[in-house]
């Protein structure tokens, strides 16, 4: 039987979609083509119509989960200071619930250690993605006048981030992460101008956990 077009394009974004979740649970080496297949409700023959090997999966699906921030991104920056724009990134990123959501959350977290191991189209799909996140990013939260001294600084801040949820999701003890979370959330604060006077610990409001 033959599919229109929109449904292969379709189901190709169902795989995506899965093996982007997948990958953020478990990481890109210890998932397998079938529990993506299996995830997107699909039989793992129907793979290789989309798909030439895993390798092609994960590049593109690297390319997809950088895609799927730019709404958030787009909401950061709108916000109209550069200190109301970082907060919101530091106190989401920052989040029990991003730190307790893997499956859709920062993708550099869940899959950064994997690239380093992995050649070829995957490796090379995420370097690309990344790239671009990056320059998104720079643009989104505009701390800097001057384009090189920006970057730089949303640079150092990309990762104080990623370095700072990796550490809270690797402690056992929940109060523990949860206090190291609160002290990152206000360090990264005041390094960038924009804690406030507040002293009592609150949980962030904002929700832009697919900002990365």
């Amino acid at each position: 039987m033959r599919y229109p077009p929109a449904h292969k394009l379709a189901t190709r974004r169902r795989i995506l979609d899965a093996a982007s979740r997948a990958f953020r649970e478990r990481g890109v080496a210890e998932t397998g083509v079938d529990d993506v297949m299996r995830r997107a409700g699909l039989t793992h023959g129907g793979f290789y119509a989309h798909f030439s090997d895993k390798s092609e999966l994960v590049a593109e699906a690297c390319a997809a989960a950088f895609e799927s921030a730019v709404p958030n991104l787009g909401r950061i920056s709108s916000a109209s200071t550069a200190a109301t724009r970082v907060r919101l990134l530091i106190d989401s990123y920052l989040a029990t619930r991003h730190r307790d959501n893997r499956a859709s959350g920062c993708f550099v977290v869940a899959v950064g250690a994997d690239m380093v191991r992995l050649q070829g189209p995957a490796r090379t799909g995420y370097a690309r993605g990344f790239e671009l996140h990056v320059s998104r990013l720079a643009q989104a939260l505009r701390l800097e006048s001057d384009p090189k001294t920006n970057r730089d600084r949303v640079t150092h801040l990309l990762g104080s981030l990623v370095g700072a949820l990796l550490v809270a999701r690797a402690m056992d003890e929940p109060a523990q992460s949860n206090a190291f979370l609160h002290a990152m959330r206000r360090r990264l604060r005041a390094e960038y101008g924009a804690e406030t006077r507040r002293a009592t610990p609150v949980e962030p409001a904002n929700d832009f956990m697919r900002a990365f």
